[in-house]
């Protein structure tokens, strides 16, 4: 009885299935379209893989995932009952947008889950035709985590922790704070080239767009409107 509220009520039977620590992220990570165990990985990057592995097969016993052989490996996907989720989770996620603090704190900061979600969520109609390869150089990453490589080719992204030994288009220097701030909503790109946060170099016209090409998170569109009034009696 100890993992259970010991209740009748759906709401106390949901939240024991679906509110243990970590699964509402795999199901954010499965709902974003990672297929594979190591994709999800990328995703919750200080979930350990046997708990990883644990929350899986329990989402599976209750039919929210289903495990189908892919060649030699595993993927997973969502059930119909697990499809279900996305706007309950998409609300989670606008609502933690509105109402909770933004400013983050030091271990919030994750340079390697930031491009992961990056690479995800590039608007890759608004690239360019040509191969457009971007580094990210992260001034204050954790250790094997400062220098990401942004790969846009043939419409499909792909993400590098090596160098590919191609030409670049363009170099982003940055702290991992203002980059996230920015994916997040919680700051315009100029506030952070005026404060000398990020720099860019390369084409001026292929800086200018670069923002318009990574796009924002999903929920950053909430946190402005949360902000708009504010700043508009700044103004």
């Amino acid at each position: 009885m100890e993992n259970t509220y010991g209740q009748f009520c759906t709401v106390a039977r949901g939240a024991e299935v679906l509110c243990e620590r970590w699964t509402p992220l795999v199901v954010r990570e499965l709902l974003c379209g990672s297929k594979r165990f190591n994709d999800l990985r990328r995703g919750v990057p200080r979930m350990s893989t046997s708990l990883l592995a644990q929350r899986l097969q329990r989402l599976e016993e209750f039919g929210i995932v289903r495990r189908v052989a892919a060649g030699k490996v595993w993927e997973y996907g969502l059930t119909a009952a697990g499809e279900e989720l996305r706007p309950i989770v998409m609300a989670l996620g606008h609502w933690g947008a509105r109402w909770i603090g933004s400013r983050l704190r030091d271990d919030e900061l994750d340079a390697g889950l930031l491009m992961w979600d990056v690479r995800r969520f590039a608007c890759i109609p608004e690239f360019p035709t040509r191969p457009v390869v971007i580094n990210f150089q992260f001034r204050d990453a954790r250790a094997g985590e400062g220098s990401w490589w942004l790969v846009v080719e043939d419409g499909v992204a792909d993400l590098c922790r090596d160098d590919p030994g191609r030409e670049l288009t363009l170099v982003v220097d940055s702290t991992v704070r203002a980059l996230t701030e920015i994916w997040a909503g919680d700051r315009t790109p100029q506030q952070a080239l005026q404060s000398r946060e990020i720099r860019v170099d390369g084409a001026k016209r292929d800086a200018q767009d670069l923002w318009r090409w990574l796009g924002t998170s999903a929920f950053a569109s909430t946190r402005r409107a949360r902000d708009a009034p504010r700043d508009a009696a700044l103004t």
